[in-house]
């Protein structure tokens, strides 16, 4: 008769052998933890001023930052037993067994107390309550009943301490974030440039590298990417290592999984007839040459026309010099007529449009979107939010909080916005044709060119006669 135990997973004396070495990139985070494994270690200095071991600590972030493996490196530190069960282990078919599981699941911690319980994806038994459930005979709600009265009913200075990990923070209950339930609640964010390297290095500790290898550069190109994707950056770089027949991983190998997480694998056997791989080609360089001619621009580092998994037929890659955490409106602005930069050349060659640009009007449309209703940078509605941010660790869904009028006036001035890039990319490659369609030929031979490359040519007027 197993209804109604907890199915924790117990590591006693942690079998899980990570530590907060195995961790990188989130110091904030390990200093709270730290505090609390040091209190699972030394109790008696904090008891001796009249301080109490916070009774949990909630790890919210997007998905991939490393939470889960936060929660298991603070039971790797503080050397103590260790419970791990998921919320969904919690739903049961029967009404009733959430709640008897999480009674059996606190009284197995209070017995090996001084202990750790991680509960991750909380938000499935943490949901705020609502009039919408069958009133007071709901599983879920019983469930949660339980787990309030349990965390408020243990003693805090026997060590019991409560970890949970959600990437959905605004649907939680709020008697669940209150202090006295989950005290501390840790931000586990992406990671910027410094923890991107570290996270990288961490990765590669196992991994056999070439003396070329330059993290930096890896960190700078992954802009944006989580620590589960790093981890995955890593190991696609040492299979691509291995398919080659070689013993180490190069710098090139590290780039192009870069580009496998980024954009998917390489298509081998996806043949673009001629006039498709031009139109690739000048559509490309457009993009290129628009971020190229305007300052506040990221340089561009790569062009390809090279067709992917990810359905894209080629791609151009630009990356920041630096770390960069603010956007100023005009670098929006440019960024858009980057955007619409493929679209512009594709007219100004050929004549005519095709279906290559999709993606690029999608980004266009959400960024001119994004400036007039949720970054102010309008002078019809100025400092005015118009658009609300829903599950920011989700993708961020957004719903618009206006009246129909101001939504039409709003599509009227996205149009307005991109239609003015548009125009300024379609001058800036009018007036450098030329440039275009020496680019264009150059890429439509090689299939791949460097950001080095592009700007040289583009600075350079006799590079192809020096060549031939």
């Amino acid at each position: 008769m197993q209804f109604g135990k907890s199915n924790a997973k117990v590591y006693v004396e942690s079998t899980t052998g990570i530590t907060f070495n195995d961790v990188a990139g989130e110091d904030e985070a390990k200093e709270l933890l730290t505090e609390i494994v040091d209190f699972l270690h030394n109790p008696g200095k904090y008891q001796e001023i009249g301080a109490v071991c916070p009774k949990g600590a909630l790890l919210v972030g997007p998905p991939g930052t490393g939470k889960t493996l936060l929660a298991k490196a603070v039971a790797g530190e503080a050397n103590v037993p260790f419970f791990s069960i998921s919320g969904s282990e919690f739903v049961e078919m029967f009404v009733g067994m959430g709640a008897s599981k999480v009674r059996d699941l606190f009284k197995q911690a209070n017995e090996k107390a001084p202990c750790i319980v991680f509960i991750d994806e909380i938000d499935t038994i943490g949901k705020k309550r609502d009039s919408q459930g069958y009133s007071g005979n709901d599983e879920r709600e019983q469930t949660l009943n339980q787990l309030l009265t349990e965390m408020d009913g243990f003693d805090a200075s026997k060590g019991v301490v409560i970890l949970a990990a959600t990437n959905r923070p605004d649907s939680l209950d709020p008697a669940l974030l209150r202090p006295g339930r989950f005290d501390r609640r840790i931000p586990v964010e992406l990671p910027d440039l410094k923890g991107r390297e570290e996270i990288l290095r961490v990765h590669a500790r196992k991994v056999k590298l070439s003396d070329d290898v330059d993290f930096n550069a890896i960190a700078r190109a992954a802009s944006g990417a989580s620590g589960a994707e790093l981890a995955n950056m890593v190991n696609e770089a040492a299979l691509r290592a291995v398919r080659d027949n070689r013993k180490f991983v190069t710098q090139a190998d590290l780039e192009e999984s870069i580009e496998v997480v980024i954009a998917g694998y390489q298509k081998k056997n996806k043949v673009l007839s001629t006039k498709e791989k031009l139109i690739v080609s000048y559509h490309e360089i457009g993009h290129a040459l628009v971020a190229a001619l305007q300052t506040n621009s990221a340089p561009v580092t790569k062009i390809t026309i090279i067709p992917r998994t990810s359905g894209a037929l080629g791609y151009t890659m630009q990356v920041d010099e630096e770390e960069r955490n603010l956007m100023s409106k005009e670098e929006i602005e440019n960024k858009i007529a980057t955007l619409t930069g493929g679209r512009c050349a594709e007219e100004l060659i050929f004549d005519s449009v095709t279906t290559g640009a999709s993606n690029d009007i999608e980004q266009a449309t959400k960024l001119a979107r994004a400036m007039i209703t949720r970054f102010g940078m309008s002078d019809r509605f100025g400092m005015v939010a118009l658009e609300t941010q829903v599950n920011p660790y989700l993708g961020g869904d957004s719903s618009l909080s206006c009246s129909p009028d101001t939504a039409s006036t709003i599509d009227d001035m996205v149009v307005a916005t991109v239609k003015e890039a548009y125009d300024r990319a379609m001058k800036l490659l009018s007036d450098n044709k030329g440039k275009l369609h020496e680019l264009a030929k150059y890429l439509y031979e090689k299939e791949t060119i460097t950001g080095e490359e592009f700007m040289y040519i583009l600075n350079k007027k006799e590079y192809l006669e020096e060549k031939s």
